[in-house]
């Protein structure tokens, strides 16, 4: 078990230092980066979340609050359309939305208010977990701490939070056994029905259900996806649970990458994506002998895709590996990490445990359920 109980003291650091978010996503979400090919679009298929809206007359002030949530939503929308690689919709000013996956099992989207609380009570809620970090929070204006207190009242449910960074892949992958441990814990004490929820509802709630599905409660990762999108259109990505479960059963791992962009005439070179996000950037440094800006990274095995950005502008390096165009014909560098230190027999099982059709073993499920118990998170 010394490689699970690595990975949790790898996973306890992360957590202190990864939840900032950059200075303009944290104070200003509408200033989004541009179309990116974070993949291809999910079938084509628009996942609108459309829920029952409020009736009865509307003030000038009502009218005025709904345009600026309006606004608010479509620009969500896009976002995440363009960083999650499907069409998806979220409407807040719509309220509060969910479907049951299972009988014990919620996913949806943010509460708005303390009354949100109270009609979770009503369906049998007795956990509440959320997913969302503070900008989130901070963008639609949701006060979590008059949600939390008005929980806090409450003898029947308590409210949990465990942040993971919205529309980020890797930060998905490193935070989930972390969240699924705690996520494991608080059913085990509370029982009944747990609702878990990010913003929208699709994208970072229904990958921590499924991993919870999946390393939990014996489903096949295949069966649960299945599941859970005939009870809710959404977007989970499941290369973050894969290479998340292949990360716990083989151990952490990290590789050195070296990233160039040859040109003598440019000012600053930054890169976005690769292990931070597209919300961040990473400088690189100029090598006045060679003529080349370089950025020196060590990177756990995976796929990352990032672009360019060379005196602001957001470009391709045409030297190095090239997404395919998605639908819009949009396309990301790419680059593919694989470990130098690793045996024959990791290798076959990473490669099976990233691969199609994914199950655990007996065994293997039982060494991440001790991992989920034993983690401190």
């Amino acid at each position: 078990m010394n490689c699970l109980q690595n990975l949790s003291k790898e996973l306890l650091v992360l957590g202190s230092r990864s939840s900032l978010m950059p200075l303009d996503a944290s104070k200003n979400r509408s200033r989004r980066p541009p179309a990116l090919n974070l993949g291809m679009v999910h079938g084509g298929r628009r996942a609108n979340v459309v829920t029952n809206a409020y009736p009865g007359s509307v003030s000038n002030t009502e009218k005025s609050s709904s345009q600026e949530d309006d606004a608010k939503s479509e620009t969500y929308s896009t976002d995440m359309t363009q960083a999650m690689g499907a069409v998806l919709t979220y409407r807040h000013e719509l309220g509060m939305n969910y479907n049951f996956i299972r009988p014990d099992l919620i996913v949806g989207s943010c509460l708005q208010t303390p009354l949100d609380v109270d009609k979770l009570r009503k369906i049998g809620v007795k956990t509440i977990f959320c997913l969302q970090q503070n900008p989130d929070l901070e963008y639609f204006g949701v006060d979590i701490g008059a949600i939390q207190e008005h929980a806090l009242k409450c003898d029947d449910i308590d409210h949990y939070r465990a942040e993971i960074r919205d529309f980020d892949v890797f930060d998905l992958r490193m935070r989930l056994p972390a969240v699924v441990s705690k996520l494991h814990k608080v059913i085990n004490r509370n029982g009944g029905v747990t609702y878990i929820h990010c913003t929208a509802g699709l994208g970072r709630a229904p990958a921590v259900a499924l991993a919870y599905m999946f390393w939990v409660q014996g489903y096949k990762l295949g069966e649960a996806n299945q599941l859970l999108q005939s009870k809710r259109a959404c977007f989970p990505k499941l290369e973050a649970i894969k290479n998340a479960t292949a990360d716990i059963l083989t151990g952490p791992s990290k590789d050195p990458i070296t990233l160039r962009w040859k040109d003598d005439n440019c000012s600053s070179v930054e890169v976005s994506g690769l292990d931070v996000g597209w919300w961040k950037s990473i400088p690189l440094t100029y090598d006045k002998k060679q003529g080349v800006w370089i950025l020196e990274r060590n990177l756990p095995e995976g796929w990352y895709e990032y672009k360019y950005i060379v005196d602001g502008k957001w470009t391709l390096n045409k030297d190095e590996l090239v997404t395919s165009p998605n639908s819009d014909g949009h396309v990301n560098n790419y680059i593919q990490v694989f470990s130098s230190d690793t045996s024959a027999e990791t290798r076959e099982l990473r490669n099976r445990l990233t691969g199609e059709d994914v199950d655990l073993t007996k065994e293997e499920r039982q060494m991440i359920r001790e991992f989920l118990e034993q983690h401190s998170g």
